[in-house]
């Protein structure tokens, strides 16, 4: 009985220094992923010369400012897309799109609600959108179009990313 006991002991001993040979080398990730800056030059070129607005695109963010995901959908009520990771970390995205305002909004930010609460950037008026997913900023004032900014950042990045964008 003794023998036994002592020879499952010696096992599992064996089996514990095992894994821990094992957990030593393999590689762990301790930091943030390192998240692929996309070039979405031609895209945006593309998209200008399809869509029927004027399609934005930020201009002289600072390079921590890393563009991560671009579309452009023109049989999709011509859907322009520009994601971005933000310096903090967080998630900002440009969309624009000639569909059914209220149904876009409500896609884009993923069913944030409106607010009550505007802000001026740049001599345009951007209504507050606040959800539990995503915030938004969004211009309504523009005909044929929608423009929205939102993400997982905080109202300020969302400024600046308004704030950058232009349409040529």
């Amino acid at each position: 009985m003794q023998k036994t006991a002592r020879d499952m002991i010696l096992s599992l001993v064996l089996i514990v220094l095992a894994a821990g040979v094992v957990w030593l080398f393999i590689p762990h990730e301790d930091g943030e992923p390192d998240i692929k800056r996309v070039d979405y030059r031609i895209d945006l070129l593309t998209a200008r010369r399809a869509a029927s607005y004027p399609v934005a695109a930020p201009e002289g963010l600072p390079e921590a400012w890393k563009p991560t995901s671009v579309r452009y959908r023109g049989a999709e009520s011509e859907a322009w897309h520009l994601g971005y990771r933000a310096p903090d970390g967080e998630y900002v995205a440009v969309e624009q799109s000639t569909g059914k305002r209220s149904a876009f909004i409500e896609d884009a930010t993923q069913g944030a609600a409106k607010t009550e609460s505007t802000q001026r950037i740049d001599g345009r008026t951007w209504t507050r959108y606040e959800g539990d997913h995503y915030d938004a900023l969004v211009l309504e004032e523009t005909e044929g179009s929608t423009t929205v900014v939102t993400g997982t950042a905080s109202f300020g990045q969302l400024a600046k990313m308004a704030e950058a964008l232009r349409t040529e």
